[in-house]
Parts: C-alpha cells; structure tokens; sequence
C-alpha cells in the first residue's frame, strides 16, 4: 500500500474509525504513539504506524521491547523502500538511517545493528540468524519461486501483471492466470507471518516455524478436500513442480521399466510441463534457489523416459470428439504396455481454456482393464471442481494436481499433489531421484516420508504463505451452496456472451460441457473459462497474433487515462484477465492469441473490497466491472495504432491524476 495511503487510515484510526485494510486487521484495538516524525513528514506516516502496530502487536506477546523493535523494524523499512519513489526528496531524506541495511536481503553486520538498536549481542544474534524469515507477507511471499514472482520495480508488478499486495481497484478476472491477492487472502498470509515471526523471537529454530507452517497448510488442504489420514499432501512451487514431482513418484513404483508419459494437449497446459514430464529442467532457476541449465536432465530421473501427447484440437482448431481422443489415448497405452512400458497417464482438468479429457469413465475402464501396472496423474491445477470430484479422482488411484492460486485466487506459486493411498505408500521406501533437492525440501512432504530422507532439511516459507492467502478463499468458498454458485456462474456466462455477441471484432470460442460424473456438484458442468478471439482494425482478415493479444493484455492491466482523458470512465479502469494462450486460426499458418475471462471463486464467495455491499449489488457490481472489460477491448482495438506508438505499460496504482479508479465497492465516477 502506498505511503499516502497510510495517511489516509492512520487519520480514520486517531478519528476512532477502524478501516479494515489488510495489513491492519490482525492489529485491531492496540493503541500505539506515533512519534513527532510521522506528523512533520506525512508520506512516511505510514512507515511509523507500520513499525509501531508491529512492534506493539510482539511486545503485548511477551517479546522484550528492542527484539520486537528490531523484527518489526525490517519489515516497515521492506515496505518502505518498496515505496520509495513515491516518496518526495524531502521524505526520503528523512528516513532514519537504519532503513536502507534493515531492507536489505542480506542482514547487516552486528556492529551496524547496535548502532541503531540497544539491543544485546543474544538479540543481535537471533536476528541475523532468523534474518531470511522476517520482512512483510508480500516480500516474503515472493520468496520460494522463480524469476517470474520477482516484483519488477517499475511497475510493482510480478511477471504475472499482478501483485501480492491486494489490489482492489483493479478489475480482475484472471484467475485462469493468476490474481492479486486479495484484502481476505493478505490477511491470511500476514497472520501467518506474524505467528511464525513470534515463535522465531521466542528462540524456535527456523526449521521448525516453517515445518510448523507448513503443516497448517497442509491440515487446511486435507480439511477442504476431506482427504483420509492414509491420502498425503505434498507442497509444491508450482504446477509444473508437482509434474516433476509426479514422475518421480512413478520411479518409486520400483519396476525397471522405460516410462511414457501420455500428456493431454500440452500446449493448453504449463509451457514447462512437456519438460518436465520427461525429468527436465524446465527453467533457469528453481523455487529453493537454485541455478539450473534449462532443459537439461534433472539428476536420478530415467534418461529414456518417452512422452506422447494427444491434442484436443485439430490442426485447424476446431475440438476433437472426446471419444476419438480417448480412443487415441487407448492404443497408445495398450502399445506401450505390450512394449513393457510403464504408463503415466495425465488427466486434464482442465486446460487453459476449459477443457476436460479423458473423462472419469474412461479412467475407470482402463484401471479396470489394466489395474495397478499404469499411473493416473490429474492436472487439476485449474482447480473448477469440488471436493468431491476430487476425491473420485483419488478412489481410482490417481495422484491429483492442485494449485492455490487458479481457480481459488490465492497468490501465483502455490502447488500441490494429492496423493491417494497406495501412492502415498511409495513414501515409505526406495530414495526420490537426487536431482528433486533443488526443487523441494523435506518439509515440503509428510512428515513420515523416508523416501524423501535425502532433500534438504528445510521447507519452502513463501509457498507456506502463499497457501496461507489461498487457504482462506477456499475456506471462503466452502461457504457459499454449491446451488448459489452454479447460479452465479450462470449470469457470469450470459455476461461475457453479449459481450462478446456485441462486438464483432470478437468471436467466442466454444467448449463442451465439463462431464465428471454423479458426484459432481451443480456448478461443475458450467464454463468458467471464457475464451474469444480479436480482430482488429489494422488486421481485419485474420486474427490478432499472441504478440498481438498480449498487447491487449497488457494496455487493459493499465491506466490509460493519459492517453484517453475523453473516456476516463473506461480507459483509466484497470483490468488483469487471463493470459493468451495460442491456438490455430483457419486458413492461416501462424497462431491466433486468444483471451480468457474467468470467473474465480472470489466472484462466488465476494470479493472483499466490496464488503460494505449487499449481495445483489455486490454481484451487480462485479458484473458491471465484468461490463467494463469488454468496453475497454473496445477502446483498445479501436486505436490500435495510438497505443502501438505509446506503448503504455501497466502500473501496481491507476495513474495519480486518473479520477475513475475507485475501490471496487464504490461507485465509479
């Protein structure tokens, strides 16, 4: 949050008005001084309450006042420089000089942390060593992944156009992507925090409040699922890491078998994931840290590991019959057994733009025909589906990808597989492939996993944090009947189709009904990954490329006010949708971008900057902003030419001049 912001709240909380911002519901009802400082610069007013509601909230749990000052020191000085250019010259000159080492990734040395803080050597010392654990929920959530979390300083944007601070006056239906955190979520995520920091002040070893995290996550996943005691979880960075994590899985089976790997439309999945299918890096770097050479073999894993992938769509596009894919996927099981082949076979559920395949009958004819001698992986890393098609997934025996951060709009980075017993059981033998240590930690498994005795002792904090922010809109979602939920993604849908019938520049693109079987929940047959193609008027005869599409992308996650004061209402309006996914266009060789809307769960359970509403009009609100996505496109396509010359780049913050970038639930102007 920016530092005038704070301004504005510390001004509700002297005035007896507590706002519920994130970073101060888990401070409610501490009375803290500020000191003379924040009232003579008022840009940092916000850095003081920051450092002060923190330092309070650890002193009132017993911390000894300079330790708490200290911790609490490092994560107002991270937050701080966060801002720091939205600082004036005089606001920045300001800042006690202990700001600039306490934001530093690195601690500083002994000698520069007792000239600022009368703390003792002891205090000194578990500071430096607890170092890499303290700062604020969105720096350390942005730990624990790849290049693709960093915060770029310009934008205050991840490489997913979004940020781990909430973001509520943007519009945003990402979540076939990724999403901001909400106000819900952060608060979840800075609880966490808060708690782990606690116990690392009051001397528990690093390993221990990040193992104890990470077993909060993981109680809070089996009790969303309902899983039983004997079906385990594992953490993961990222979807692709689960699909690296379910081939090593495979190899405990034990068999000396060559693999194949039967992948479902690849190209709708993770760009990584046909790589890491096949026991290969598939970035430069990993979530713990680790320098890789890309698309190299990751150590341990068989170096004759094959794949197979059966498209869903046909050359020109159009959607294959679920029964020519499944009959496709058929004898090329049955070829590679007869070859003495061990079989994983994914499931996808679904892919970027919606689809599922094979279905679950398929599954359960083949593990009826074939029994235990192939795997089942789900790629449910979209997560649309209920508790209780997950657990069907996990009756056949099928290891099931999850994520936090799709579907149920939690922060980018937050994997995980579900494994059923029999799977789970393999933890208890044989050794995971070496080269696994530079993806996970063994707090990352169960705590009974003998087979993951040669990771390193550690466990990934961010992901903890992430799953955190996750968790709570899962739990959020719960709550909600799955009827009312299959009515709102009704209107959801019939909103994006006049939208889209409205433009002729736009063309829907369709996908079947979702079929998972007799569990399934209302809701669960609905799309909710809406995808179109764009035409423009400086390519009227095809449709735009991805470079193209993501131009659109781009300029509709940016204020474009500037370049538009005649259209305020619409151009500064900030909206994050999904990412273009590239797909064959008719009598054109090279690929179309096509765009995704989504709806995520926070449209179901409420989006929290709109608490203040009923839900009619919160529901009504967020499909007048679902309204202003589409006007937006409009705007974009119809000055294609202006904004190809500008070139303007999306921001955290709407424009400081823009008028027409309120809170999600007020009104626009």
């Amino acid at each position: 949050m920016q530092a005038a912001a704070f301004l504005e709240i510390e001004r509700d909380l002297l005035a007896g008005v507590i706002r519920q911002q994130p970073e101060f519901n888990v401070f409610k009802g501490i009375n803290i001084p500020l000191p003379p400082q924040a009232a003579e610069h008022p840009g940092l007013s916000g850095f003081y309450l920051r450092h002060a509601l923190e330092c309070a909230w650890f002193t009132a749990r017993g911390i000894a006042p300079v330790l708490a000052s200290l911790a609490a020191a490092r994560a107002a000085a991270q937050f701080i420089m966060a801002e720091a250019e939205a600082l004036a010259p005089a606001e920045r000159a300001a800042l006690p000089a202990w700001v600039q080492p306490m934001a530093g990734d690195v601690a500083p040395g002994a000698e520069v942390l007792a000239a600022h803080f009368p703390a003792t050597e002891a205090q000194i010392a578990l500071i430096r060593r607890v170092w890499p654990l303290l700062g604020t929920a969105e720096g350390l959530m942005e730990t624990g992944g790849d290049i693709r979390l960093a915060r770029d300083p310009r934008s205050a944007l991840n490489g997913y156009g979004c940020s781990h601070r909430p973001r509520p006056w943007a519009i945003t239906f990402a979540s076939s992507t990724a999403s901001s955190s909400s106000e819900r979520g952060y608060t979840a995520a800075d609880r966490a925090r808060l708690r782990a920091t606690l116990a690392l002040l009051r001397g528990t070893a690093s390993r221990n409040a990040v193992r104890q995290s990470l077993g909060t996550v993981r109680r809070g996943i089996s009790q969303v699922f309902g899983l039983n005691p004997a079906e385990q979880i594992i953490l993961a960075a990222s979807g692709t890491d689960t699909e690296l994590l379910a081939l090593a899985l495979t190899h405990l089976a034990g068999a000396e078998q060559p693999i194949l790997n039967i992948l479902i439309a690849p190209e709708e999945t993770g760009r990584g994931v046909p790589m890491a299918a096949r026991g290969l890096h598939f970035a430069v770097d990993t979530a713990l840290g680790h320098d890789v050479t890309f698309q190299s073999p990751v150590t341990g894993f068989r170096a004759d590991t094959a794949l197979a992938n059966i498209p869903l769509r046909e050359a020109d596009g159009a959607l294959r019959a679920a029964e020519t894919v499944e009959a496709e996927t058929a004898a090329v099981m049955a070829t590679a057994m007869a070859q003495g082949q061990r079989v994983i076979l994914h499931v996808l559920d679904l892919s970027k733009t919606g689809l599922l395949a094979p279905r679950p009958a398929f599954l359960a004819r083949m593990r009826a025909l074939y029994g235990d001698a192939f795997d089942i992986v789900v790629d449910a890393c979209q997560a649309r589906l209920s508790p209780a098609s997950v657990r069907a997934y996990l009756a056949l025996g099928a290891v099931v990808l999850i994520t936090g951060s799709k579907f149920f709009t939690g922060p980018p980075f937050a994997g995980a597989a579900l494994l059923p017993a029999a799977i789970a059981a393999r933890l208890a033998s044989a050794r995971l492939p070496a080269g696994l240590d530079a993806y996970f930690g063994r707090d990352d498994f169960p705590p009974r996993a003998p087979a993951a005795a040669n990771l390193p002792p550690v466990g990934n904090y961010g992901l903890a944090l992430r799953w955190h922010a996750a968790l709570a809109e899962m739990q959020a979602l719960l709550r909600v009947p799955p009827a009312r939920r299959a009515e709102i993604l009704e209107g959801f849908g019939q909103i994006v189709q006049a939208a889209v019938a409205a433009q002729p520049a736009l063309s829907l693109l369709g996908a079947p009904e979702i079929c998972r079987g007799p569990q399934a929940e209302p809701w669960e047959p609905l799309p909710s990954i809406f995808t179109f193609s764009l035409r423009a008027p400086h390519a009227p005869g095809r449709c735009l490329t991805p470079a193209e599409a993501r131009n659109v992308y781009l300029w509709l996650n940016t204020d474009l006010s500037p370049l538009f004061p005649a259209a305020q209402k619409i151009a500064a309006r900030i909206c994050h949708i999904g990412q273009p996914v590239p797909l064959p266009q008719p009598g054109c060789a090279e690929p179309q971008g096509a765009l995704r809307v989504s709806a995520g769960a926070r449209l179901l359970s409420g989006e929290p900057s709109h608490r203040g509403l009923a839900q009619a009009a919160r529901l009504q609100r967020e499909f007048a902003d679902l309204a202003v996505v589409f006007s937006k496109i409009d705007l974009i396509l119809r000055n294609w030419d202006r904004l190809s010359t500008a070139n303007p780049q999306p921001c955290y913050r709407p424009a400081r001049h823009a008028e027409a970038a309120p809170r999600r639930g007020s009104p626009v102007a």
